[in-house]
């Protein structure tokens, strides 16, 4: 009997290998690992913006509108419960995706906002800031790409035959993605080419 069930355990072993068990565990935990890293650069950026706001306020107050928008879009960002199962409810993807496109578009209108202000420029705060956001918003790009690929490899696994028959036994589900349009936004961080000869300031006039 003890050396049926040890022949037993090992077709069961042999089967799960065989069916793709083991790998959907490897890809499923390579999507957590990844999304870990998309989660920490996100965050990274969003800790920046209070300073960031800060300094270009001290110099350019009546903008308003422009830290209205990136106050909003940062507070809507910081109220999505983001948790390692967010990547398995489409909806709830689709949110914090829109979320992050909006802080990402307002922080855009925020440095074009800057231009406008050559004192900035000799700010090393607001340098130094504007330096951060740019390398932050490289490594989001990095670690989005990294969350790509690794979700793609997985939805193949789980579209794929025969290991699409052990993702219906075991419950594994196709995980979203970002879309093409926002991968292209974001391919593209905010920038602020202090080298160009700026354009006049506007007046406190307004």
């Amino acid at each position: 009997m003890r050396i049926l069930q040890i022949f037993m355990a090992g077709l069961l072993v042999l089967s799960l290998s065989g069916c793709g068990y083991n790998k959907f565990q490897t890809a499923d935990e390579q999507v957590t690992s990844s999304w870990s890293e998309v989660v920490n650069q996100y965050q990274r950026r969003a800790d920046l913006v209070p300073n960031l706001v800060s300094v270009v306020k001290g110099i350019a107050a009546q903008e308003q509108a422009v830290f209205l928008g990136v106050a909003n879009a940062r507070a809507k960002v910081g109220s999505l419960q983001v948790t390692p199962e967010l990547v398995n409810n489409p909806e709830a993807f689709a949110k914090f995706q829109a979320a992050q496109g909006e802080l990402s578009s307002s922080l855009s209108r925020l440095l074009v906002v800057a231009e406008n202000y050559p004192q900035l420029k000799s700010d090393a705060n607001f340098r130094d800031l504007q330096a951060q956001l740019e390398g932050t918003e490289n490594r989001i790009t990095v670690a989005r790409n990294r969350y790509i690929k690794d979700v793609q490899a997985y939805n193949v696994t789980v579209r794929s035959f025969p290991t699409n028959i052990t993702a219906k036994i075991f419950g594994y589900q196709i995980k979203p993605n970002f879309t093409v349009e926002n991968e292209k936004e974001i391919s593209k961080p905010p920038t602020v080419n202090f080298d160009a000869a700026p354009s006049q300031p506007q007046s406190d006039a307004k």
